[in-house]
């Protein structure tokens, strides 16, 4: 063992640099943040989005068409998939909460039955919207329409 070979422990040392210590430091003076400007002074935190002044990504690109704030979106269920969920399960009323069982919907979504496919049993259905088709088809086969509030 000599004294040329002593290294410190592992972890013992820091690897970061020590800014504002002294101009003999090398890192003193403005410590490496350049002279004036807004980055040179103490508080400063950049906005999000900002590119140096060059026009930003988000106003670059252009906007098309509106989105309204109050439009509803609603979970399409045809009536086949209600035919399916009447004839595995045996069941004679159906509702959200089936639906989500199902795994068609999540328990936010509002569902709105739809006419696609054909509906032979006799079901009473509960949802937030159906259309007129669906309803129809419904009545016809002899089941029941009950619209939920959203």
């Amino acid at each position: 063992m000599d004294l040329s070979r002593l290294t410190p422990a592992k972890g013992s040392t820091k690897t970061r640099k020590r800014l504002g210590r002294g101009v003999g430091s090398g890192l003193g003076r403005t410590s490496s943040r350049g002279h004036k400007g807004a980055q040179s002074r103490s508080g400063y935190s950049r906005r999000v989005g900002f590119e140096g002044g060059q026009m930003p990504l988000q106003r670059r690109v252009p906007k098309f068409g509106f989105r309204s704030p109050n439009k509803v979106e609603y979970k399409p269920i045809n009536l086949d998939v209600l035919q399916q969920l009447s004839e595995d399960k045996g069941l004679t009323e159906i509702g959200v909460e089936q639906i989500v069982m199902m795994g068609r919907a999540d328990q936010s979504d509002l569902i709105k039955i739809l006419g696609g496919g054909t509906l032979s049993a006799k079901l009473k259905v509960s949802a937030h919207a159906f259309s007129t088709s669906a309803k129809e088809a419904i009545e016809k086969a002899g089941g029941e329409v009950i619209v939920l509030k959203r």
